[in-house]
């Protein structure tokens, strides 16, 4: 039972995360801070669903195969922004910056 309500907590956390870089992908002004903003939700938001997930399927195989997913995302993700933003850099994108 405290399980399910933990797994229930993780699940949710990770759903509410998700939308918020969805979010803030779209109400962000340019395309580093979108990235950034779909960086950061995206493997903190992996990483509770597949926690959540994780605890309802126990200690097992499911659990382990579960671990590589969240490792495998946990270094490809970051890994992903971080070539995009070099992309843009080096294809002359520039950043919008406030003006005063």
């Amino acid at each position: 039972m405290i399980i399910d309500i933990l797994s229930a907590i993780f699940l949710l956390i990770g759903v509410v995360l998700g939308i918020v870089g969805a979010i803030g992908i779209h109400r962000f002004p340019d395309f580093y801070t979108r990235l950034h903003a779909a960086g950061i939700t995206d493997t903190l938001s992996a990483l509770m669903i597949l926690f959540g997930l994780a605890l309802q399927a126990g200690w097992g195989i499911a659990a382990f195969k579960l671990a590589l997913i969240f490792v495998f995302l946990f270094f490809t993700s970051p890994t992903a922004s971080h070539a995009l933003a070099n992309a843009a850099q080096h294809s002359g994108l520039k950043p919008k910056l406030e003006q005063k």
